[in-house]
Order: C-alpha cells, then structure tokens, then sequence
C-alpha cells in the first residue's frame, strides 16, 4: 500500500498503476519518501525493464560521503527483457534507464542482471568489497591534485 502522503498527493489512476508495479515487491522493498534517489531508481527500472525482482540497496554508508547521502547503490535487476542478451547489454539498459542519476548525483553503481532463469538457479546478491575510502589506497593522490594527473 502507498503511504497516505503519495495516495492523496496522485491521481486514483496513478496510484493504481503504481500499486499494480510495485505488487511483487517485498514490504521491506516499498518506496520510501524519505529517499528520492533511491525511489527514482527503483520507479525507472520497474517502468523500463519490468523486472521479475528488484532489489535496490543503498550502499553510501559504506564510504566516505555525509550521513544520509544517496550517492553509491547496488541494483539485482530480474527481468525476461535480459533474454539473450550478453551482459554488458544488460548494463547498458540499466545504465540507460538511469542515465540521469548517473550524470548527476550517482556517484556508482553496481549491477547485477539476471534472467529469471539464472535467478532461480542462483538466487543471491554478490556483496560489496569494503570501501577504500577514495584516495585511502592511493598513495600518490596528494600529488596528482597538484599536477590536475590522475
């Protein structure tokens, strides 16, 4: 069910089609308001790719960025539209999808495509290797800022 604040704020029509898109989603998967980017992410990849399942998780904690920020997510995408498709096809329609984010305030992404096939054989998200804080690991940066090198 739509929070109170999106149901009176959309027409009957969209709230509808809304509730219908998002039916296969997990309670703990609704859109929360609080969460632009992220609800962004979810509508546009529910509206493009139609997917099977769809996970959408947040992963900006887990570097260094302010509290709250919605800057770096992993997306588990599970749509039949991934049929025959390699897998760098499939990155592009999601990078496609969320162009947009990605050009302003995505800062990264990372994807996993599936098909429904493979997810019933496999049904698991990879986990994120820990951050090395940006620069952390590279102990040149001080003197790449001075010359603008990377």
């Amino acid at each position: 069910m739509l929070p109170s604040v999106l149901r009176s704020a959309w027409p009957v029509s969209t709230n509808l089609a809304l509730t219908r898109s998002l039916a296969h989603f997990k309670p703990h998967m609704n859109p929360d308001p609080s969460r632009p980017v992220e609800g962004a992410i979810r509508t546009k990849l529910t509206n493009m790719l139609k997917p099977d399942h769809l996970e959408v998780h947040n992963e900006s904690h887990m570097h260094a960025v302010p509290a709250g920020s919605e800057s770096h997510f992993r997306v588990l995408v599970v749509s039949s539209q991934f049929e025959g498709l390699p897998l760098i096809q499939r990155h592009r329609l999601v990078n496609e999808t969320l162009k947009e984010e990605l050009s302003s305030c995505v800062h990264a992404l990372a994807i996993q495509a599936k098909t429904p096939e493979q997810w019933r054989s496999n049904p698991s998200l990879a986990k994120s290797p820990p951050c090395m804080g940006g620069s952390k690991g590279d102990h040149t940066v001080e003197e790449k800022l001075k010359t603008g090198r990377e």
